[in-house]
């Protein structure tokens, strides 16, 4: 079968591990005898300095003539220093995340035996957890209008979301749950916030729909409490864009390393697949960084194509080199290998 595939690399280590990726996809192809065509497209920093656009209308279209997008990641020192940047970086990723209409972020968070001890939490706590994050995206306080006061001595930004958008991300999020263990718990500010409580009022309704999957509510300062205390009593969390930003990093650190979890956005036009870590510009060029979580979020496109056993091999692959400790420094508790060096292993042991 034949795949067009964009590929957005971006600012800093994006382009290293990304190629990573695209070695074990090429790899995934030859075995299973798939063709994987990559169409690479400019995002970000290297697109503000290219074309003065964080996301150009080019690298739209590829996207929408993709089948899917694997993505690195985005970010520049030049511009998080610079207060006064009238365009930054990050406008790309939000103006792609309009466009495309990549409504629901999902962020699986699996714990690795191989590594559970590296986990800031204890072992007994962080064992077997198994959980996703589903965050919503294209609504709240990220996209509503902002401003300051004519005095400056004031600032405002406004928490908007509607009936649809709340439906559509808790629908995908009881799909998840459906083929996982069938619980969903809705994470919002129902006592404090309006927006929240029509977060709660839309899943009271649309919980009704899946009566074989168990729902519950929490208060997200409860859940980011209990997510550390208890993160195996989680299955799938679904939240609105702010608090699902601060939940999907707090769960990250579960795992002992952001260097290892992939995630996915949905969207209606095309899906975007990127680990969840930034840029880390202090490393780029120098062939250190963990590509893991890029491959395993090439594992999460193949499984979108329905390439279901192709993704598990991808999996798979990625469990053996923890096993075998061939991984980069940031893990290792040995030998330290490259970027391109872990890259070239996981191809050829696919």
């Amino acid at each position: 079968m034949d795949f067009k595939i964009g590929v957005l690399a971006g600012d800093g280590i994006g382009p290293e591990i990304v190629e990573q990726a695209i070695k074990v996809m090429d790899a995934v192809g030859a075995k299973f005898g798939h063709n994987f065509n990559y169409t690479r497209a400019l995002v970000g920093a290297i697109a503000i300095d290219e074309t003065g656009n964080p996301y150009p209308d080019e690298t739209h279209q590829v996207c929408l003539d993709s089948d899917a997008v694997l993505f690195g990641a985005i970010g520049d020192p030049k511009y998080d220093n610079n207060p006064s940047a009238k365009v930054r970086p990050e406008q790309g990723l939000l103006g792609m995340r309009q466009k495309l209409g990549l409504y629901a972020n999902i962020r699986p968070v699996a714990t690795f035996p191989s590594l559970i001890d590296k986990s800031p939490l204890k072992r007994e706590i962080v064992q077997d957890v198994d959980l996703v994050v589903i965050r919503e995206l294209t609504g709240g306080i990220y996209f509503g209008a902002r401003g300051r006061s004519e005095d400056l001595t004031s600032a405002f930004d406004t928490c908007v979301y509607t009936v649809e958008e709340i439906e559509r991300i808790l629908k995908l999020a009881y799909q998840y749950a459906g083929k996982r263990n069938k619980k969903v718990t809705v994470v919002d500010k129902a006592n404090v916030l309006s927006s929240s409580r029509l977060w709660r009022e839309v899943a009271q309704r649309v919980e009704k729909e899946y009566t074989d999957i168990e729902t519950d509510y929490m208060l997200v300062d409860n859940a980011a409490m209990q997510l550390i205390q208890w993160p195996k009593k989680f299955d799938v969390m679904v939240t609105e864009n702010m608090f699902g930003d601060i939940l999907s990093d707090e769960a990250s650190v579960i795992t002992g390393s952001m260097g290892l979890l992939p995630s996915a956005s949905v969207g209606r036009e095309t899906s975007v697949f990127e680990p969840i870590h930034g840029s880390y510009p202090q490393a780029a060029g120098k062939d250190i960084a963990n590509p893991l979580a890029t491959v395993l979020s090439a594992a999460m496109l193949l499984e979108s194509l329905d390439l279901l056993e192709e993704a598990q091999a991808v999996r798979d692959v990625v469990n053996k080199s923890l096993e075998a400790e061939y991984v980069t420094e940031d893990i290792t508790s040995g030998k330290a290998y490259k970027t391109s060096e872990v890259g070239d292993w996981l191809a050829k042991n696919i």
